[in-house]
């Protein structure tokens, strides 16, 4: 069973940054694509970032470009994002996802895993 466990969400002021982790577990994820999605309410969820475990090639929402980083850690099986600069607009439930094959993608529906999400909220 493939487990993804998010955390590092929180409280913070406009301007400030965050970085979120997301553990993977039960599954070799060297050919996954590790991706970033958010939810706020009564919204869709979103594409925020991705990246391929083996290659360290990375896709961003324009939204996010030059203010988040997606990174990784294949020894710890971690994926994080780094958000700096935030803004009241990235307050929502972040949540990590993965991808069975190598495709760098921004479409939710192709992504097979998916974790429980953490809450992100900027206060302005």
């Amino acid at each position: 069973q493939v487990q993804l466990v998010e955390s590092g969400g929180g409280l913070v002021q406009a301007g400030g940054s965050l970085r979120l982790s997301c553990a993977a577990s039960g599954q070799t994820f060297s050919s996954y694509v590790m991706g970033w999605f958010r939810q706020a309410p009564g919204k869709e969820r979103e594409f925020v970032a991705a990246i391929r475990w083996n290659g360290g090639s990375t896709l961003y929402a324009d939204s996010v470009k030059g203010r988040f980083t997606i990174s990784r850690d294949n020894a710890k099986n971690t994926v994080y994002l780094q958000m700096n600069n935030l803004t009241p607009e990235d307050t929502a439930v972040y949540y990590c996802a993965a991808n069975r094959s190598p495709m760098l993608t921004m479409n939710p529906r192709l992504y097979d895993y998916w974790g429980q999400g953490t809450q992100v909220t900027v206060s302005s």
